[in-house]
């Protein structure tokens, strides 16, 4: 199992060039049964102007992550998937450090999948609340 792991993860951070996960150093650093885990670190270029991590960049590692774990968890030889909603509760403000974010899904329809995705700090405090809906379409 271990090596099936390391394979899926290689494969995730390997589609990271020239992307927006490489831009704000988003990396995949778990998967499970039936979740995937990215981190990203909290620096000034991720931060509002005040300092604190934007909820805009926390929303793109959201969709990101849960994005990444439809290839992993569906028949993606068959289908495309997209993202077609995203929303996101801010509880908690952080200024340096990580966050991680784990996705795991909550409805998987042979069209629509809903995906939650906790994103903790380092101390596992959830920093937010996220919901994506991802449709897959026929190749």
């Amino acid at each position: 199992m271990q090596e099936y792991k390391e394979k899926i993860l290689e494969v995730c951070n390997s589609v990271r060039k020239n992307t927006l996960m490489e831009t704000l150093d988003i990396e995949y650093v778990d998967v499970g049964e039936n979740f995937l885990v990215a981190r990203m670190p909290v620096v000034p270029k991720v931060h509002q102007p005040d300092g604190i991590l934007h909820g805009g960049a926390t929303v793109a590692l959201a969709e990101s992550v849960a994005s990444a774990a439809s290839y992993v968890f569906l028949d993606t030889a068959k289908v495309s998937v997209r993202g077609i909603e995203i929303a996101a509760n801010h509880v908690k403000s952080i200024r340096e450090g990580y966050v991680y974010a784990t996705a795991s899904l909550l409805h998987k329809g042979r069209t629509l999948q809903l995906w939650e995705i906790r994103v903790n700090n380092e101390a596992d405090e959830l920093i937010s609340m996220c919901k994506l809906t991802t449709i897959a379409i026929a190749k």
